[in-house]
């Protein structure tokens, strides 16, 4: 069965709380399902959980979530708790995206040690458990390398059941592997190098992408079926006559969903070629500039 289109973006910030109600309620009325919000130390970004909690105040259909959390920065026993709260206040519009944190910058920054990506994914793996054993009914125990949790009963409980949408990305294996068996959406996503410092650029391609659907089918099993599959989508260039049209790197992605290049009607067809073919469904608009581009996309797919 072909899942219906949905469709996400991630905004950063905003100069005035007017214009981040603003920001989201255009997202509302233009058919997109989800506002995304980034979780890094370093740069121009709103804090994830207030930012959320704001968005959903200003809206009324809107789902609100992370691309991602990093499970470094915060105790899932802290996330599990604001999360719920943040689903209470909205009404049950949460999302929580979950990822290990790699972006070297914060770490060192704020004085965090970056551990090696096997000891981060186990850690996320523990946190994953915590997360879900605290959302889920009654006193939760958990003894674990990373956490140890004993009797805690964390209340308000999310209004979804049995919890919020739980979205992991990531690119490789055992990242993919993991978010096959646990998570309800997957953000398919380039490998990052070890070191933190940005996108492996040997995962590049139409090869590599296809290879990550493979392996989360693989390694899910009958799960398959109820795993929404997504993607960023990095660039969109929508050519209204040829004369105007040039194409910027892309890094390779061209062949992927990650770059949406042509005409509008090129550009719908390609996303329903990987959603008929790759089962994805799920486009996350990366760059805030290319809303106005993508907003018509959006229009006519969403829901469909």
């Amino acid at each position: 069965m072909k899942r219906p289109f949905r469709f996400a973006a991630v905004i950063r910030e905003a100069d005035t709380a007017k214009s981040w109600a603003d920001k989201a309620r255009r997202l509302e009325d233009s058919g997109f399902d989800v506002l995304l919000v980034p979780d890094h130390l370093t740069g121009p970004r709103f804090a994830p959980v207030a930012a959320m909690t704001a968005a959903a105040c200003a809206t009324t259909r809107l789902r609100v979530g992370t691309l991602v959390f990093a499970n470094d920065f915060r105790h899932p026993a802290v996330l599990a708790k604001e999360t719920a709260t943040v689903d209470v206040l909205s009404e049950g519009r949460v999302e929580v995206g979950l990822g290990t944190g790699w972006m070297a910058a914060d770490y060192t920054a704020a004085g965090l040690p970056l551990d090696p990506p096997g000891v981060r994914v186990d850690r996320l793996a523990e946190g994953i458990a915590v997360l879900k054993g605290l959302w889920s009914d009654g006193p939760f125990g958990f003894e674990g390398e990373h956490y140890r949790i004993t009797g805690l009963d964390q209340r308000p409980k999310p209004v979804q059941r049995p919890h919020p949408k739980l979205l992991l990305g990531g690119g490789g294996p055992r990242v993919l592997r993991l978010a096959a068996h646990e998570a309800d959406v997957i953000n398919l996503a380039r490998l990052v190098r070890a070191d933190g410092s940005g996108p492996d650029g040997a995962d590049s391609g139409l090869d590599a992408f296809v290879k990550k659907i493979d392996i989360v089918r693989t390694a899910a099993g009958e799960r398959y079926e109820a795993i929404e599959l997504g993607t960023s989508v990095l660039q969109v260039g929508v050519r209204r006559s040829e004369a105007a049209w040039s194409a910027a790197d892309s890094s390779g992605q061209d062949e992927t969903p990650q770059v949406l290049l042509g005409s509008h009607d090129e550009i719908v067809e390609k996303l329903r070629r990987w959603r008929d073919e790759h089962d994805l469904s799920y486009y996350v608009l990366h760059n805030e500039p290319d809303l106005d581009a993508f907003t018509p996309i959006v229009e006519e797919l969403a829901g469909r």
